[in-house]
């Protein structure tokens, strides 16, 4: 086979693994299309949440998600809903829509939202065979304490946003994340891989805003797309979710490369 079909072949074995990986995401989707598109007789966010815990349930039934991996989407599920709870009451984005699930302005269905970001994360991990090499886990987990902290701080102190992926980008300098696309072994910068993620997110953003799900504040009127700095804080977002998962795939004895299992 010719390099450039060898090639794509790969991009396209790489895409469909991809796809795979974001069952979870594209289940909240489609729930977002269907109640976009068809009348209820429930609010729509409370039929979202039901349809998100079915989801979520249904994924653990069938096998596509571990117990562990649940307790994770569980985990950031309530991470996520701190966050909203917090960004809603300070005018961040608001949630228009009727339901009885809301707390504080925001629907509890939200933090599924956040959880499908870690079951993407769970299942790329599977697909892949996901390893990483000197990946330095206190170091990353503490960047990412103060990732989740200023989300919060930025609103009354120094936004750090900045100056925290500058730290995540030296803590991460010799990480290295391997991965297999049929039956080849490769490899990129764990860093890079955040930030592509984060631009795959802001994406996703961009379709879930037009759907209605939450609405900046410049979107109350007229939909407009979500500005581009979003995927910066994606990407920082994507560094939670992964430490989440490092720690389970540690407790798994499937986190770092060959080279450094012992």
């Amino acid at each position: 086979m010719s390099p450039w079909r060898l090639l794509a072949t790969r991009l396209v074995q790489f895409a469909w693994i991809e796809l795979q990986s974001c069952l979870f995401a594209g289940a909240v989707f489609a729930g977002l299309l269907v109640t976009y598109l068809v009348p209820l007789p429930v609010a729509t966010y409370d039929a979202l949440l039901v349809w998100c815990i079915a989801v979520t349930l249904g994924f653990w039934a069938v096998g596509l998600e571990t117990w562990r991996e649940v307790l994770v989407i569980v985990a950031f599920h309530l991470l996520g809903l701190g966050l909203e709870l917090f960004k809603v009451q300070v005018g961040s984005w608001s949630y228009p829509g009727e339901g009885v699930t809301k707390i504080g302005g925001v629907p509890l269905f939200s933090g599924f939202m956040y959880a499908a970001v870690g079951s993407y994360i769970c299942q790329a991990w599977r697909r892949f065979d996901l390893r990483v090499r000197h990946y330095p886990p206190v170091p990353t987990t503490l960047v990412a304490i103060g990732i989740y902290a200023n989300f919060f701080t930025h609103h009354w102190w120094v936004d750090l946003r900045v100056p925290l992926a500058l730290v995540g980008l030296v803590v991460l300098r010799r990480c290295w994340v391997f991965f297999t696309v049929g039956g080849d072994r490769y490899r990129m910068p764990l860093a890079l891989s955040f930030v592509l993620i984060g631009l795959f997110l802001w994406v996703a953003e961009n379709a879930a805003t037009f759907l209605g799900a939450w609405k900046y504040p410049d979107q109350l009127d007229v939909w407009e797309s979500v500005h581009a700095s979003k995927i910066g804080a994606w990407a920082l977002l994507v560094t939670m979710s992964f430490v989440l998962v490092a720690t389970v795939k540690a407790q798994e004895g499937r986190l770092y490369h060959r080279s450094e299992e012992a």
